[in-house]
């Protein structure tokens, strides 16, 4: 009988860790990073910025059907708690329950550079580059739970520099600084999918000529925006 419980409990924890996870990852037309999502249980989705606040979320009416290259998400019409006044100061207001999921925030006691980020979401932690790191990724995300992730720093070419260079195993190249004025500082490379644009001569310079808006690497999905 015993045994029996044991075995529920470590299904329920896995079911559990499993309803959080980084999803999708969206990149702007210039390069940069625009949101890491993450995706909780009943189709709900939490856009985080790069240096790991909470830029939106809701209920991705979208999921299974289409692709939401607009990002548009419905209130969550389920449990949400906030932290109240009587938390702390970095936590206040800050939205603390999504359905059965908790979030947490480091606190004003913390370091400097962590204060009102987020710290955890479920199962999953989060790790940033602290303010004595390299001034072009200092402050941003180091680690969504079991994933490292790495960016360009200010010694690298212009064209990549402050950038996503890795995360987890999967790595991304950028036109440089001394390429075509239509695509320098572009996505060319994610985990090998190649992206190739239409140069300054050409029509629809800058648009990507060859290459899928939409790619899935190592069970993360990649999108790359036009603007």
């Amino acid at each position: 009988m015993i045994k029996y419980a044991i075995t529920i409990i470590a299904l329920l924890f896995l079911i559990e860790s499993k309803s959080q996870k980084l999803s999708q990852v969206n990149i702007k037309g210039n390069g940069t990073l625009d949101v890491f999502i993450i995706s909780l249980d009943e189709n709900v989705q939490l856009y985080l910025t790069k240096d790991g606040n909470l830029s939106k979320w809701g209920y991705d009416r979208f999921m299974g059907i289409q692709e939401n290259f607009g990002g548009q998400l419905d209130p969550y019409v389920g449990r949400v708690e906030y932290y109240t006044q009587n938390d702390d100061a970095a936590l206040q207001g800050k939205v603390k329950y999504i359905g059965r999921i908790m979030l947490t925030y480091y606190t004003s006691f913390e370091n400097e550079t962590l204060k009102g980020k987020i710290k955890t979401i479920g199962s999953i932690s989060f790790d940033y580059f602290l303010n004595y790191e390299d001034a072009a990724f200092k402050g941003n995300i180091k680690k969504i739970g079991q994933q490292n992730i790495a960016w360009y720093s200010s010694f690298d070419n212009e064209g990549y520099r402050g950038k996503l260079k890795t995360l987890g195993s999967t790595f991304f190249a950028y036109y440089s600084f001394f390429e075509d004025k239509a695509f320098r500082g572009k996505i060319k490379n994610i985990g090998g999918n190649s992206f190739v644009y239409f140069s300054s001569f050409e029509n629809f310079s800058g648009s990507l000529k060859n290459g899928s808006m939409v790619n899935a690497t190592n069970s993360i999905k990649y999108f790359v925006l036009n603007y």
